[in-house]
């Protein structure tokens, strides 16, 4: 589930819930509201029943002789001011036999009407109550009359405040309303923060999928997001280096094959130019024949030399160098590669200085291989140099290991070719001289040769002042 359904199904949830909340408690403050109005109500009944106590009591006493004494209705009338209230006392046919009040000079009530023994049809408006309370005879034991009170609210009934109640309802509602704001608070920042983001980093992996590696992924804000868009936009760099590096390699390994196939093309046309002038007998004596068949020779050498770099990449790709280790001493190893090699490097104008003596030590290695890694880093070597320019090899043991050093004073490598030498197809650019003649394959098989013996290589370069390869080899 996508996570902005989720929340928004999660948000419905929480506010149904708080809406269940606030109608619960609405009903909770309801009932108790109502349920102290009944209670209060009964009290106040108590109440009026104490407060007339003392005028019920004489009225049971005297009921029979109220309506002809006018001691007794002295007594009553003055009863009824000390309470401040005003007493009906009716008989049991409606017949009014009493009345403290001087405004009123009806004779005769409905008692189905009048006879109230409740607060709540007691009240005759909003500031007086009527209330009848039965008067028993004393000496019968049998109800004489009614005796109806009619006095102020406030002497006789105090409303119960319901604020509390109401101050924690509007308390209740106010925090549920500040928690529905900062759930839609939460929401707008989810979505802004978090959900858009991951929308425009989609966007962003969509584009990199249709191979549109340009299109730079920012963010504003450096917090985890932020953190999270900074990676991506690495790994865009990355994908569009490795992309780049991929297309060059297709590109400069159609070339090497067009290359080699122009490169051996040439020697083989050579070669049958000169065998066919043999054959006719063109040669007219035999130092002329060997000086055709010299030519052959070294044609045939190129050939060869090319035939096996092609070879050697060909097995780099699938992983499958044959390099094959035994046990030799390394002084005579060294001196049957380097004599050769040193013929060579004379020949050019350069200066060859071989090393001064060779550790006889013991080694793991295949000759033919290590011979192939030196020739390939002198004529490395070769091609940033010129004539007056020199080319050292020594060869010494150090941290328990053979390390053979080539250095040469040529022109060194460009800062920026440094971090690709050994990168396969690339060919630095600062020698542009018929020695720089090659196809980017020889510092790549070099270093593989020199992993296979379990040996590591490395270089230093300052441009003007040559450069100087290291290979280390561990002894058996």
């Amino acid at each position: 589930m996508y996570l902005n359904v989720w929340f928004r199904k999660w948000l419905i949830a929480v506010l149904i819930c708080l809406v269940i909340i606030m109608g619960c408690g609405a009903g909770l403050l309801w009932d108790n509201y109502r349920s102290q109005s009944e209670a209060d109500s009964q009290l106040v009944i108590n109440k009026i029943r104490l407060q007339v106590s003392d005028m019920m009591l004489y009225l049971e006493q005297f009921n029979q002789e109220l309506e002809n004494d006018s001691k007794i209705r002295e007594t009553i009338q003055a009863m009824s001011q000390k309470h401040q209230l005003s007493l009906m006392y009716v008989q049991l046919d409606g017949r009014i036999i009493f009345n403290s009040s001087p405004n009123t000079s009806a004779q005769q009530i409905d008692l189905k009407t009048v006879l109230h023994y409740d607060l709540y049809h007691a009240r005759v408006d909003k500031d007086t109550y009527s209330i009848a309370f039965p008067v028993v005879d004393e000496v019968t034991q049998v109800q004489a009359g009614n005796a109806i009170f009619a006095m102020p609210a406030s002497t006789v009934f105090v409303e119960k405040s319901h604020a509390i109640p109401l101050t924690l309802f509007i308390v209740m509602s106010t925090m549920l309303l500040i928690l529905c704001y900062l759930m839609f608070i939460i929401r707008n920042k989810i979505k802004r923060d978090i959900i858009q983001p991951i929308y425009h980093l989609k966007d962003y992996t969509e584009s990199i999928i249709k191979g549109n590696y340009e299109k730079k992924a920012s963010y504003g804000t450096m917090n985890e997001i932020g953190e999270v868009y900074a990676m991506f936009d690495q790994m865009r760099l990355e994908i569009m280096y490795h992309s780049m590096r991929r297309d060059e390699q297709e590109k400069a390994q159609k070339e090497l094959i067009s290359n080699i196939s122009h490169e051996i093309k040439t020697p083989l046309t050579t070669l049958k130019a000169y065998i066919e002038a043999i054959r006719e007998g063109v040669c007219p004596d035999m130092p002329s024949v060997m000086e055709y068949v010299e030519i052959m020779h070294t044609n045939t050498d190129k050939m060869t030399r090319l035939t096996e770099d092609l070879l050697v990449h060909a097995l780099q790709e699938l992983g499958q160098i044959s390099v094959t280790l035994t046990e030799q001493y390394s002084r005579e190893m060294f001196l049957r590669i380097l004599q050769p090699i040193g013929h060579f490097v004379r020949t050019t104008g350069v200066t060859y200085i071989e090393p001064t003596d060779i550790p006889n030590v013991l080694i793991n290695a295949d000759a033919n291989r290590l011979e192939q890694v030196v020739s390939n880093l002198i004529a490395n070597s070769l091609k940033h140099t010129s004539t007056g320019d020199s080319i050292s090899v020594d060869i010494v043991i150090a941290l328990g290991q053979l390390k053979i050093t080539i250095a040469d004073t040529g022109k060194g490598i460009l800062p920026q070719d440094i971090p690709f030498v050994f990168d396969r197809y690339f060919k630095g650019k600062l020698n542009s001289s018929p020695r720089n003649e090659g196809f980017g394959l020889g510092l790549s098989i070099c270093k593989h040769i020199i992993e296979a013996h379990n040996g590591s290589i490395s270089f230093r370069s300052d441009q003007g002042q040559g450069t100087v390869f290291h290979c280390m080899i561990p002894l058996c």
